[in-house]
């Protein structure tokens, strides 16, 4: 099923359970092949990129099972060998095996990982990084090659922060001999789950969530139950949904401190929102307002991965917006498709757009370029008027458990086809 059809125009009403992050799922099941140990991950998400990684660790030898909503991971007997090229190269978040296959192997062999085109992604913050810990990267026939005889602790300073170099810093960290300190660590959520399920496998590990962490390496690691949270950018997407088509909503285990800047530009769209610890009390409004400027930014900044639908949103908005993106160069592709809605967007320089609202958009049929891209794709067809048919869907399954399923259960008229 490679296609969503929606009929929009409905207003959302309802709960709705928000799934386990992507974003930490990904990066704590690469940890768990330092362990040597069997790992329980509650609240897996089981989407495609999750997929993948699974595929990959079974290819390395480990024992992957799924139970429930959870997924069992024992990595007692991997294999140093070469990772399977095919889902490496079509999944950026395989990177982060780097980092754990040194700490386990001393030794990787890759395909440069891809992902999703949103612009130039370059690894040399990766390779920089490592490189401090006495990891020495060789290029073969467009392949990587990394060794570390004997990973070490060092100081390592990030110029930007950078979420996969600082994920991957921590990975070998756990593992090399003495203390690394890290300055200008990334401080998303997902950064503190990955520290938090090593910590609960005996690694010492201090100021996840801040620009400083300080890892002492080389203690015994085993393997443990741990929950992966709520799904911050899933919650983000069917916030902004309801902002657009208006209706009230609450988003079930939603984390309101992780959304702040998302939850900020929601109220001066005219939403109102209550946080609560159960989750997000959401009731948007009749049409949206246009915010003057929306500006994306590391953590705790508005996410890039929340732009498009921003966008998506204020697409009907009452007035102006500015959106300028400011982490990757080439997330405007769908302002292309939005346009056939009927779209009033200026493409002020590559990494800006001026969004004029108009009354509404007509639904037709658009393809999904990339990931979240799609999803807004999703949104703006539930705010158009008639049926949109939206192609190109295996993007969107990368990073949605079952976004047809979710809406449905807000009263959205949408199916798979």
């Amino acid at each position: 099923m490679d296609s969503i059809r929606i009929r929009g125009g409905v207003a959302l009403q309802g709960n709705v359970r928000i799934q386990g992050s992507k974003n930490a799922a990904l990066p704590i099941l690469a940890a768990t092949l330092l362990t040597g140990d069997s790992s329980l991950l509650k609240n897996c998400p089981r989407i495609a990129d999750v997929y993948a990684m699974a595929s990959l660790l079974k290819d390395l030898g480990c024992s992957v099972n799924w139970q429930g909503n959870g997924i069992e991971v024992d990595s007692s007997r991997v294999r140093r060998e070469e990772m399977q090229s095919e889902a490496v190269k079509g999944m950026r978040s395989s990177l982060c095996l780097l980092g754990a296959l040194l700490g386990r192997c001393s030794e990787v062999v890759m395909e440069y990982p891809g992902g999703c085109c949103i612009g130039a992604r370059p690894i040399d913050l990766h390779l920089y990084a490592l490189s401090r810990m006495g990891v020495e990267f060789l290029e073969t026939d467009g392949k990587l090659h990394a060794t570390a005889d004997r990973l070490h602790g060092a100081e390592i300073v990030l110029p930007k922060p950078s979420v996969g170099a600082t994920e991957n810093v921590i990975l070998a960290a756990v593992c090399a001999e003495g203390d690394t300190v890290l300055e200008g660590a990334a401080r998303e959520p997902e950064i503190e789950a990955l520290c938090d399920y090593l910590g609960a496998c005996g690694a010492w590990i201090e100021g996840a969530g801040s620009g400083r962490i300080v890892i002492r390496g080389g203690r015994k690691l085993y393997g443990t139950e741990f929950s992966i949270p709520a799904d911050r950018i899933v919650a983000g997407t069917y916030l902004l949904a309801c902002m657009g088509t208006g209706g009230n909503i609450f988003l079930e285990n939603a984390s309101g401190s992780e959304l702040e800047a998302v939850l900020q530009v929601a109220e001066q769209m005219g939403g109102h929102i209550c946080s609560t610890n159960q989750g997000i009390y959401v009731q948007g409004p009749i049409r949206p307002k246009a915010v003057s400027h929306i500006e994306t930014a590391p953590y705790p900044g508005f996410p890039t991965d929340l732009q498009s639908m921003a966008l998506a949103v204020e697409t009907v908005g009452e007035g102006e917006t500015v959106i300028e993106e400011t982490i990757f160069e080439n997330r405007f592709r769908v302002v292309e498709e939005l346009r056939q809605m009927g779209a009033c967007i200026e493409q002020m320089d590559e990494r800006s757009v001026l969004v004029k609202g108009v009354p509404s958009l007509t639904g037709t049929e658009v393809t999904a370029k990339e990931l979240r891209g799609g999803a807004a794709l999703v949104i703006a067809a539930l705010m158009a008027r008639g049926k949109t048919t939206v192609s190109g869907c295996s993007y969107i399954y990368r990073g949605y458990e079952n976004i047809c399923r979710d809406f449905r259960e807000l009263g959205a008229r949408i199916i798979s086809v």
